[in-house]
């Protein structure tokens, strides 16, 4: 069988998308997925997206990590799923669609999305760590010197704990840079640490304005290994959050077929 697939990135943080709308991939077949992901005898990714007609939605959103298994929201995936609808027609200058943490909106230009995550209500915090949930689960720590910080390591050490290791957690390393945050995630489903994570800035933006260090008191601007971000949100006084987006680039890389 051949599958027809595009590739797309969103900050170093990239996908195989495939227009699923006849619901000819099989949904079921987790080791095709998986195969497909890996960057030495597939065609590589960190992650592989099904678009699919939903009554009521421009699209649904259907997301696998490369280890194969379907999994939560992915933010970056998000953003890189509606320029792919966007290039099939399907959308214009909004979106509306489903994906597997409910409704999401979208403000669309080209190769640059806005997009609405879900408001987040509860934070655990204390002085080792924040854990939220931004559409997947996420553990948050300030750290020094991020950028030589064994992310790998310490990353598969706390996601592997006793709290995490059953469902698994992605795992930042946040530090503040003048303005910005620089935001490291090792990220459960593939194991390792990806280029940028969209839940994962969204969950550091979040956290940060906690403690008072973000940019400024409704945004935060944020670096990762693979480029920037912008997350937007409007702070309640009983710490919960609402109106959150996330913002960046959407960028296609190059369409292919393959033979499975």
């Amino acid at each position: 069988m051949q599958i027809t697939f595009s590739k797309y990135q969103g900050t170093g943080n990239d996908f195989i998308i495939i227009d699923n709308r006849e619901l000819k991939f099989d949904r079921s077949n987790n080791s095709l997925v998986s195969r497909l992901c890996d960057r030495r005898f597939g065609i590589g990714g960190d992650g592989l997206m099904l678009l699919q007609t939903k009554i009521g939605y421009d699209f649904e959103m259907v997301y696998y990590n490369s280890d194969g298994n379907e999994s939560s929201m992915c933010g970056n995936g998000g953003r890189c799923i509606v320029e792919f609808a966007r290039i099939l027609g399907l959308v214009k200058t909004k979106a509306n669609f489903l994906a597997s943490d409910g409704e999401h909106e979208a403000l669309v230009k080209p190769g640059f999305i806005s997009l609405k995550m879900n408001n987040v209500s509860k934070i655990e915090s204390n002085a080792a760590f924040s854990y939220l949930n931004t559409g997947s689960p996420h553990y948050v720590a300030f750290v020094s010197n991020v950028r030589n910080y064994n992310v790998f390591e310490e990353g598969r050490k706390i996601r592997n704990n006793e709290r995490f290791k059953e469902k698994g957690c992605n795992i930042n390393f946040v530090e503040k840079e003048l303005n910005d945050l620089f935001v490291r995630t090792y990220e459960r489903g593939v194991e390792n640490e990806t280029f940028s994570c969209g839940t994962g800035v969204t969950a550091a933006a979040l956290v940060a304005s906690l403690k008072n260090v973000s940019t400024g008191q409704d945004y935060c601007d944020i670096k990762t290994l693979g480029g920037d971000l912008k997350v937007k949100f409007t702070k309640h006084p009983d710490n919960s959050f609402t109106d959150i987006w996330l913002e960046g680039p959407a960028t296609y890389v190059f369409k292919g077929e393959i033979s499975v």
